[in-house]
């Protein structure tokens, strides 16, 4: 089978090395005309790290990263919520992994280029749209300068394209703009002693104004500080720029944090010492009624995108990536094995789209806040029980589909 992969990000490419087990040729094409990772950190749940290990890539990531062993809490005033165990530390076979976004893909684009050949990888190939006919399907292309490139035919095709996808908006031409619905965020990485128990995935505060912290690298600097990634989320009017990369202005966010100075964490300090901020809003788009037409289907972003909530952008390309890869291998039509990807993912990746929304993993914090006042507490218990808040953090790993239940079933 001649597979065609539009995109390499993290579903194109982690679709290539899975299909590269089952599929005849792949072809793998990228719209930029040089690789270059976007953003800064980035979460891999076990989840995803299961499937990143049966294309034998966990060792190089956990080489690269930090695994967080515990997950927390905190109020914006500093106080404790709720703590449990993160990774393997809850008992999961894998691990959870932090990593910086170019370490990923580094890794993936190198396993790509090697298993598939370097010759199957084609930069400065941008989509323009897709056609089918007599049993085949095919891309066209544009170079950087928007010169038409040679089309190229196979038998199925999977838009791996991201947000901007050129392949969704050909089935869904009047989609209208991404759905904003209040809050921007901003980003950064900063050089810092460890906090917490040193390896402590830290999320600060409710909705309308958050800071997400998690380590990426120990020892950073040789002289035992940590590369840490902060995520500030604010509730705003007005979204950003919607640029992943887009540089982030320090007057626009930081007088939120001014003050959250705690015993184990000074925010501000951590804000103004990033070596780079990045701004970028919040959005998504309503769950689609099909992702799949005839040889064409959609994956990651281009199918789904959402929040980038409890570490679900990533992980759920990946999990696509893997469940088309089955399927492929599953079925011997092609096209039936594009419907049945549609038929297993489209409801999971639609609910997590809704919850995102709805019910992140800080509405923990929400509800403490809600029930206080916004004021420090005394007692955590007249607040909240710790059964309640479990079984919110239950139902949420649960829908995301990293509970640790779910993920020791064996693949598919």
């Amino acid at each position: 089978m001649d597979t065609i992969i539009i995109g390499g990000g993290i579903g194109g490419l982690t679709l290539a090395l899975h299909a590269a087990k089952v599929a005849g040729r792949i072809r793998v094409f990228e719209a930029a005309a040089e690789m270059k990772a976007l953003g800064v950190g980035i979460n891999l749940g076990a989840h995803a790290m299961k499937e990143m290990s049966a294309i034998g890539l966990e060792d190089a990531l956990v080489a690269t990263s930090c695994q967080p062993q515990d997950y927390a809490f905190f109020t914006r005033h500093g106080q404790l919520v709720y703590r449990q165990p993160w990774g393997k530390a809850a008992g999961h076979l894998w691990p959870h992994i932090s990593l910086l976004r170019s370490d990923l893909q580094r890794v993936l684009l190198g396993a790509v280029r090697e298993r598939i050949g370097d010759e199957n990888f084609f930069t400065g190939h941008r989509c323009t749209g897709v056609t089918q006919s007599g049993g085949r399907v095919t891309a066209h292309f544009a170079a950087p300068d928007n010169t038409a490139l040679p089309p190229v035919e196979g038998d199925v095709l999977i838009a791996c394209d991201g947000v901007h996808s050129a392949v969704r908006a050909q089935f869904y031409p009047n989609e209208g703009p991404f759905c904003f619905r209040g809050l921007n965020l901003w980003r950064g990485t900063t050089v810092t002693k460890p906090y917490l128990t040193g390896a402590s995935l830290a999320r600060v505060g409710a909705r309308h104004s958050t800071i997400i912290i998690y380590p990426l690298r120990n020892n950073y600097d040789g002289q035992g500080n940590q590369l840490v990634n902060w995520v500030c989320e604010i509730e705003r009017d007005v979204a950003v720029p919607m640029d992943w990369n887009k540089p982030g202005r320090l007057e626009d966010f930081f007088p939120t944090y001014k003050d959250w100075v705690f015993d184990w964490m000074n925010v501000p300090e951590l804000i103004r010492n990033a070596t780079q901020i990045l701004s970028y809003p919040m959005v998504d788009r309503d769950p689609l009624p099909r992702w799949t037409f005839e040889r064409v289907t959609l994956l990651g972003d281009a199918a789904h995108p959402m929040y980038p909530q409890g570490g679900n952008g990533g992980a759920q390309a990946i999990l696509d990536a893997a469940a088309l890869a089955r399927l492929l291998k599953r079925e011997s039509d092609p096209i039936a094995a594009l419907r049945a990807y549609e038929s297993e993912r489209l409801p999971v990746t639609s609910k997590i789209v809704v919850q995102n929304r709805t019910a992140p993993p800080n509405l923990l914090v929400d509800l403490v806040e809600q029930r206080t006042g916004d004021k420090p507490f005394k007692r955590l218990e007249d607040v909240i029980s710790q059964d309640e808040m479990k079984a919110i953090m239950e139902d949420y790993q649960k829908t995301a589909g990293y509970h640790v239940n779910q993920v020791s079933r064996p693949q598919g």
